[in-house]
């Protein structure tokens, strides 16, 4: 954008170019300058002056300053047009930014405006699973998706595959049902930024439902009564072994002692004399 000096053009009523940055990690303002024009000097500015350059004349360096402190170390001028490189980028860095550039030749002035907006890598999606189960017995799932420090400018969307085509749906929640016998379906969640994309594992929904650990309730009381069912019928038969065991042992020790005594007797008459020797 050329406009003459003495008429005081600022460039204000010129839409910024819209530039992304990561949080710490490096990004540049391109600067263009025309073809063919000497520049007396380019000063960088947000909100308030950023620095001052003054490009060195016949092999000289150029002149640096850089007059906003925040900055200091961590900005440089890339040639040849001088555009703004900032590392490290920080959330204070967000925000308007402009170069007007003085041109020597054609003593005219060029500006550029910038809005730099600075946002997070997302990490990857957390899930957070819930159950329920309606007078019908199916068993209803919420799913949650998020993302720690997401920042702003996020979007969330599930995607199902189902027949062989994937289905997505808008938003960080989704809510969905399952019977036994349905198709297993798994689900994941995508979440992105302007500057990253990210996915989360794949969230099965048969699994959940079908775990005896679902519903908590149910399962507990469900494996208490079992529990308590199978004790009892231990305790019945170790029982019933117990009363077996005995009946035997009384009936061998009864046998036994008829046996015993059937042989005694024997005895005894044996060793009785003859009443007709008397």
């Amino acid at each position: 954008n050329l406009c003459p000096a003495d008429k005081g053009y600022s460039g204000d009523d010129v839409d910024p170019e819209e530039v992304l940055a990561v949080l710490q990690e490096s990004i540049t303002l391109p600067l263009e300058i025309p073809s063919g024009e000497e520049v007396e000097d380019i000063i960088w500015s947000s909100r308030i002056r950023l620095a001052t350059v003054v490009p060195g004349k016949e092999g000289h360096p150029d002149t640096i300053t850089v007059t906003n402190s925040r900055y200091q170390g961590r900005v440089s001028f890339l040639g040849p047009s001088y555009s703004l490189h900032i590392s490290n980028v920080t959330w204070e860095d967000s925000g308007s930014y402009k170069a007007q550039v003085n041109l020597r030749t054609s003593q005219i002035s060029t500006t550029q405006h910038y809005n730099l907006r600075v946002y997070r890598r997302l990490s990857e999606p957390q899930i957070t699973v819930n159950f329920e189960i309606s007078a019908e017995g199916p068993c209803n799932m919420s799913l949650t998706c998020s993302v720690e420090k997401a920042g702003l400018d996020v979007t969330y969307s599930w995607i199902s595959r189902e027949d062989g085509a994937d289905t997505a749906r808008e938003g960080s929640v989704f809510s969905t049902s399952w019977r036994p016998g349905d198709n297993a379906l798994s689900y994941t969640c995508r979440a992105g930024n302007p500057v990253s994309n990210v996915s989360s594992r794949l969230i099965p929904a048969g699994p959940f439902c079908a775990d005896p650990g679902y519903p908590l309730e149910k399962a507990s009381t469900s494996f208490c009564l079992l529990a308590k069912g199978l004790l009892l019928l231990l305790l019945l038969v170790i029982l019933a072994v117990g009363l077996w065991y005995i009946q035997v042992q009384t009936r061998c020790k009864t046998s036994r002692m008829k046996t015993f005594r059937r042989n005694r007797m024997k005895l005894r008459k044996k060793g009785k004399p003859d009443p007709s020797w008397a």
